[in-house]
């Protein structure tokens, strides 16, 4: 294998037998930002069709949350658009709609039935990043646990999806979406953790903003190649929301409200600004994640079709509809790697590729590639 000849590209000619290809990226196809808009405006109306339903026509709706279901409806819209316009990039659509066409695959279901669940867990533990390193595991954990739970009792209660009621025992009743679930005494060790549930949630978020700053501000590695605006910006929000929100809780169980008013405003203000700014900074990745489940699905039903075969050593490396997928998403933006041009193929991607090698033989054409360019007349180092 050490004696494979060196594979060199030839540039493409044009002509007859090998027209240059014409790519048209999806971004700028027409209508494209129409449709990703309308479906924004679309996720708008069903999240306030959903408000209306579950607060009994805005019956149990706080008027004083305005602000934060505004800047929520927003966010909806803005989210949904940028996911949408996320999705028709060429390499992510067609992963995309690979990935949920083996979902429903019955073949995948029977050979596969541990892959879905052991994906999901993956997707909520965060075991890539605990491969990397423990301490930015827990930190991950901490901000994503805190920011995931505190969602989830924030938007009914603002959305008045959940309330309570008092009942002639003195008791709490809970509801959720209009119907009764349970009651409680708010005295007992259920209505302390009901009632102070988002100040756990804020504790434990405060853990993971303290680990990230502190790393923020001292990994020199880090520090070299983080912005101002989309690295710190964000944590500093979260930092804020997490102050003032236990701030509330102080002043309410040690001030008796003295400060209150102030305090829930400034609150509100930190909420919303952080909610404008999830579609476009740093914290968006939340929302594309749980994408990878179908990538690991995608890739672990290869493990049992044909394998692509290097083009020089012979190993096989990957499975040959990935290559291959691979291959048409890089004509689609542009981007040819064919190391020549094949007139017996009928399609490009038929033809000899740079994706075609394993990584190591990739590798050794890269030095070989670089000592010919040294010497033109042959490599006199080997």
């Amino acid at each position: 294998m050490s004696q494979a000849a060196p594979l060199q590209q030839h540039p493409p000619e044009p002509g007859p037998s090998h027209p240059q290809t014409t790519v048209v990226r999806s971004r700028f196809q027409p209508g494209l930002r129409t449709r990703c808009i309308l479906y924004g405006v679309l996720a708008a109306a069903a999240l306030t069709g959903l408000i209306a339903l579950g607060s009994r026509g805005f019956h149990w709706f706080d008027a004083a949350l305005i602000g934060y279901v505004v800047a929520t409806i927003f966010a909806t819209a803005a989210v949904t658009y940028k996911y949408s316009f996320w999705l028709a990039r060429p390499p992510t659509g067609r992963y995309w709609r690979r990935s949920w066409r083996l979902f429903f695959s019955y073949e995948n279901f029977r050979r596969y039935t541990t892959l879905i669940p052991l994906s999901i867990l993956d997707l909520f533990s965060q075991q890539f990043i605990r491969r990397r390193s423990i301490y930015r595991w827990i930190m991950h954990q901490c901000i994503f646990w805190g920011v995931l739970l505190s969602c989830c009792i924030t938007f009914p209660l603002t959305f008045g999806w959940i309330r309570m009621t008092l009942t002639p025992t003195g008791e709490h009743l809970l509801w959720f979406f209009g119907f009764p679930l349970f009651s409680f005494r708010p005295e007992s060790v259920l209505g302390f953790l009901i009632y102070h549930a988002l100040d756990i949630t804020a504790l434990l978020l405060l853990v993971g903003l303290v680990l990230a700053l502190h790393r923020r501000f001292h990994d020199l590695a880090l520090i070299s190649i983080q912005r101002f605006g989309f690295d710190i910006v964000p944590l500093a929000l979260l930092l804020a929301i997490v102050v003032s929100g236990l701030a509330l809780t102080a002043d309410s169980a040690w001030l008796g409200g003295a400060y209150y008013w102030y305090l829930s405003l400034s609150h509100e203000v930190v909420v919303v600004l952080w909610l404008i700014s999830l579609p476009f900074g740093k914290f968006f990745h939340l929302i594309e994640r749980p994408a990878t489940v179908g990538i690991e699905l995608y890739w672990k039903t290869g493990e049992g079709t044909a394998w692509q075969r290097c083009a020089r050593c012979g190993e096989a490396f990957a499975p040959a509809r990935f290559i291959e997928d691979l291959k048409k998403t890089l004509l689609e933006v542009g981007e040819d790697y064919r190391l020549h041009r094949d007139s017996s193929a009928s399609r490009p991607e038929q033809a000899l590729w740079w994706q075609d090698l394993c990584p190591a033989c990739k590798r050794i054409a890269r030095g070989q590639a670089t000592l010919a360019a040294i010497d033109p007349e042959g490599n006199r180092f080997l």
